[in-house]
């Protein structure tokens, strides 16, 4: 149950990317423009080679959009290090993080800061809840296998993890502050989510989902499983990490800390 009303006074806008140059000046004017609230974007590019890092500096240069701000990762990259990197960086007390693909859509951001506004520790963009639905109609750069197993290891999620909670591989997210002084972002791509909600879950955190309808990438390639063998890794990590949720279930039921 989410406590009394939180006021958020700034929110930090995270923006992991890795060459995301056909989308990105776009999706930080689209954010720009659907926050009300006074906020703040964070890009934090892992040294794109199509020269992502570029053309945000040079929004930032021209003042279009202010509290723009940008990290360049030459070392140590990766999602989960750059949405960490991200919110070590965020003055806000309210975090929201997402892919940079227009997936996930810019305009859902004030519905998921107002259930945050109303009290709730953490508000996800989910696609398996009424009103939402993932991506359907894609092109050749997605496989289509890879969200047919992606839709079918939340599922395995829910029934093994906790059913309540749907969209265990979401990314979509608005989350108080407050939240990171128990739990340390870890895990390789999707893997950190299903480890920070889990754990939020245990601790108690409320948690709220917002539907969303998740649609093909605008422009460039897609990172989720590009061929076969990704595929078949990250498979491969997501069962490691569903056996690892499980040790840390019981190291909650005997009282030991789950907190990293």
């Amino acid at each position: 149950m989410p406590s009394q009303g939180h006021k958020i006074d700034l929110v930090s806008v995270i923006l992991p990317t890795y060459d995301e140059a056909g989308n990105i000046v776009g999706l930080v004017e689209a954010i720009d423009k659907a926050i009300a609230l006074p906020h703040e974007i964070i890009v934090v590019d892992d040294n794109s080679p199509d020269g992502t890092s570029q053309l945000v500096q040079e929004v930032i240069d021209s003042g279009r959009v202010p509290g723009l701000r940008l990290e360049t990762r030459m070392t140590d990259r990766g999602l989960t290090k750059s949405i960490r990197r991200g919110v070590e960086l965020a003055k806000g007390d309210t975090v929201v993080w997402m892919d940079c693909d227009f997936s996930m859509p810019p305009e859902k951001i004030p519905a998921l800061l107002n259930k945050i506004e109303s009290g709730y520790d953490i508000a996800v963009g989910s696609r398996f809840v009424k009103g939402g639905q993932a991506k359907k109609d894609v092109g050749e750069e997605e496989s289509r296998l890879a969200i047919f197993l992606s839709s079918m290891l939340c599922i395995v999620l829910r029934v093994t993890l906790c059913w309540s909670f749907t969209d265990y591989t979401s990314g979509f997210i608005a989350i108080r502050r407050t939240v990171f002084d128990r739990i340390r972002l870890t895990g390789d791509y999707g893997e950190y989510f299903i480890d920070l909600m889990f754990r939020a879950i245990l601790l108690g955190h409320s948690f709220i989902e917002i539907p969303y309808v998740c649609v093909p990438r605008v422009e460039g390639e897609s990172k989720t499983a590009p061929n076969l063998r990704i595929l078949f890794k990250r498979g491969i990590g997501y069962l490691i990490t569903l056996v690892r949720m499980q040790l840390i279930r019981l190291k909650y039921f005997v009282g030991m800390s789950i907190t990293d």
